[in-house]
């Protein structure tokens, strides 16, 4: 059974690589996340290169070119101004797959009523984050992850800082959310 840690933040200002849930904590359940458009599944990091699951997910989803990035001060050039910006809410065109294969990291998602969900990613998780969905993405307090990224076809780079509602994919996304 696929399970993840999720759960609504506080509104702290505080180091943001810490975990930041509420008192009493309100945790966000695996199907509340995918009624936001985001899913997710536990795969074996350690065959990730042989790995049939991952095979049939790439397939049936299309994700034809992936890379590895690894966030680390000492590997990933101008490592603060990429936590920076990567910590910078905002949204893309296209979906954002991550599939973390060692280290632990943050993705925080905008619920229906604007609310921050963090997601706690750790080896072996595999996310996707619908495109015109609010996000940003942050290490924990172990500063350091490798993640693959999976995309279909070519890689998409660019980020829309928030705000970015004018931009057709966000209306769709926005009006999905409404009619389900």
């Amino acid at each position: 059974m696929a399970s993840i840690e999720a759960w609504f933040m506080d509104d702290s200002d505080e180091d943001h690589r810490m975990p930041h849930k509420l008192n009493p904590n309100e945790p966000v359940s695996l199907k509340e996340l995918e009624n936001i458009g985001v899913f997710y599944w536990k795969l074996d990091a350690d065959i990730y290169e042989t790995d049939p699951a991952l095979e049939k997910i790439r397939k049936d989803r299309g994700y034809s070119y992936s890379d590895i990035i690894t966030i680390d001060k000492d590997k990933l050039p101008n490592y603060e101004d990429k936590l920076k910006m990567f910590f910078e809410e905002h949204l893309h065109l296209d979906d954002e797959i991550r599939y973390i294969l060692d280290g632990r990291a943050y993705f925080d998602v905008r619920d229906r009523e604007d609310r921050w969900i963090r997601i706690a990613m750790t080896k072996g998780d595999l996310i996707t984050l619908p495109a015109g969905i609010y996000h940003r993405f942050t290490l924990t307090e172990t500063n350091y992850t490798q993640a693959m990224r999976l995309f279909v076809g070519e890689p998409v780079w660019k980020a829309y800082n928030r705000p970015a509602d004018e931009f057709d994919i966000r209306q769709k996304y926005v009006s999905a959310l409404q009619c389900a």
